[in-house]
């Protein structure tokens, strides 16, 4: 069974799968040609675009990520990342960059991504924020195909994982990830991806070295 397809809900039975899938990884927030460089190096399993969100310095126009895309690994699944965009830019995007998943990264509801769903096959990803309000039941029924735990939108910093551990539903895992945490990370939290980017660089540019290495945590374990 592959993790996106993997039932959204269930107690013991899911718990159980996830302590016997393998963590995959993805690098998001590529924006120069270097970066292209060092992950067809590297070959995480997911590289990550973030699109029309000028607040992050990763920011990319649609034309941007389509230019960097053509020059990625085929090994190499693509994410397009999206922060609250209307329904037609994502499709726009999704026609010019064909990535293989889409990231929703800001108040996307079940309703935007159910739309979403009836206009493309693609698989969804939707992002939630992990703090002290986190409505964890809500997250159970979220209808993405997969889900996205984090700190917040680059924050750069870790969530309290203990606030996940008796979390049944598959996820994705990102927040202050790092190649010195994601082996304990893995170990204790099983999740489907870890997803890296600020701990994959040095002074806000992606950072080789960090790459391969966290790269080589992931596949060692």
């Amino acid at each position: 069974m592959s993790f996106h397809t993997a039932p959204p809900l269930g107690g013991a039975t899911n718990i159980y799968w996830r302590l016997y899938q393998v963590t995959k990884i993805k690098i998001c927030g590529l924006f120069r040609d270097e970066d292209i460089q060092y992950v067809n190096e590297a070959v995480p399993d997911y590289a990550g675009f973030i699109i029309n969100f000028p607040k992050s310095h990763r920011n990319l126009t649609i034309e941007q990520a389509a230019t960097l895309r053509k020059n990625l690994s085929y090994d190499i699944k693509v994410v397009t990342v999206f922060v609250n965009q209307p329904i037609a830019t994502v499709l726009e995007a999704v026609d010019y960059i064909k990535p293989d998943v889409i990231q929703l990264h800001g108040d996307e509801g079940n309703d935007y991504i159910d739309e979403l769903k009836q206009k493309t096959a693609l698989t969804i990803w939707k992002a939630f924020k992990v703090d002290n309000e986190t409505d964890f039941g809500a997250i159970q029924w979220c209808s993405a195909d997969e889900i996205l735990l984090d700190n917040g939108y680059g924050t750069g910093t870790v969530f309290n994982w203990s606030k996940v551990e008796g979390f049944t539903r598959s996820y994705i895992l990102a927040g202050g990830l790092t190649p010195e945490n994601i082996g304990d990370a893995i170990n204790k939290l099983h999740p489907s991806v870890v997803d890296l980017s600020s701990g994959v660089e040095t002074d806000r540019i992606k950072d080789r070295d960090k790459i391969l290495a966290a790269v080589k945590v992931v596949r060692e374990r």
